[in-house]
């Protein structure tokens, strides 16, 4: 698998020592009973790839009885991806909750769209405090048969070489439901119009986050990572606070926190967003130093080391 374009990491930088830090911190008895793991930026590499390394540790999870959750913002049209990426193992949870699949059994267990005019007022409302925005759209009818492509304004640089449907900005919204609308500012940064957006979007209305590619998310309402590691957890049997989760961007806080709070292990890649950093009580190597492995097999060795 590749990625054409890596993520928009470096504007964070990176812990000292981010190419061998780990920090398992004081876990006591607890060991995990599920990973879960955001993609881009944590278990991937700058181009999109699961190293050997971290296909090793993936591998030792799923012989130790450890099921392997793959959390990601990618939409369905990037299943055969993510497929990929997790050996067509277990369960995945893509669109940031709003689209959640059985690889095994190929089997959809949800997929959440927004309507066309809750997108479009939520939409509007950002723009009246963030100026105008370009847009794009995952059509949730068409997401759901896989193949869809992404509906692009004219402007709006998706940093991905795939197919797309071009429109101008009147067409970009379908008459449907969308799975997820993007937008980018060309005046403002991903952080600040984040925070902007949280200002006037209503929690009833939608979700809006960012994943550290330039632009933020608007998701239909209670979509968040968490939300569909729940739906993976109910199937497995395992509770958020038996849960090891890693990640990197703001999209990815939802589940950190819900891991978290329940007593489970939230950790931060090294070229985690700060405030990633911040909601973590463990912190391991970055991405492109295959971070999650080396966590895992720390993980391993101290175990072992408790069971001798």
């Amino acid at each position: 698998m590749t990625r054409q374009s890596p993520k928009v990491l470096k504007a964070y930088g990176a812990l000292p020592g981010a190419d061998s830090v780990v920090e398992l911190g004081d876990l006591g008895t607890w060991r995990p009973k599920l990973v879960a793991t955001d993609l881009d930026g944590t278990l991937l590499n700058s181009a999109g790839e699961v190293t050997p390394r971290t296909r090793t540790a993936l591998e030792a999870c799923w012989d130790a009885g450890i099921p392997v959750v793959g959390v990601t913002g990618r939409g369905p049209r990037l299943l055969d991806s993510v497929r990929a990426a997790l050996d067509g193992r277990g369960i995945a949870v893509l669109a940031q909750g709003g689209f959640v699949v059985d690889l095994e059994r190929d089997e959809v267990l949800r997929t959440v769209g927004l309507p066309r005019d809750q997108a479009a007022a939520v939409i509007a409302r950002i723009e009246e405090v963030a100026g105008d925005l370009i847009v794009a759209v995952e059509d949730a009818a068409e997401q759901t048969e896989i193949s869809g492509p992404l509906r692009v304004q004219h402007g709006f640089n998706w940093p991905y070489p795939e197919p797309a449907h071009l429109l101008p900005r009147h067409e970009v919204l379908p008459e449907g439901s969308v799975l997820k609308a993007f937008l980018r500012s060309s005046t403002l940064g991903q952080d600040e119009l984040l925070a902007l957006a949280r200002q006037v979007t209503d929690p009833a209305q939608a979700e809006v986050t960012h994943a550290g590619l330039g632009f933020i998310e608007v998701l239909p309402p209670g979509i968040t990572k968490a939300s569909g590691l729940a739906i993976a957890l109910e199937r497995y049997g395992v509770g958020f606070g038996d849960v090891l989760v890693f990640g990197d961007m703001p999209n990815d806080l939802p589940m950190i926190t819900a891991v978290a709070e329940a007593g489970g292990r939230a950790v931060a890649v090294a070229n985690a967003h700060p405030a990633v950093r911040a909601a973590t009580s463990g912190v391991t190597g970055g991405h492109d130093a295959d971070g999650v492995a080396s966590y895992l097999e720390a993980l391993f060795l101290d175990e072992g080391r408790t069971n001798v």
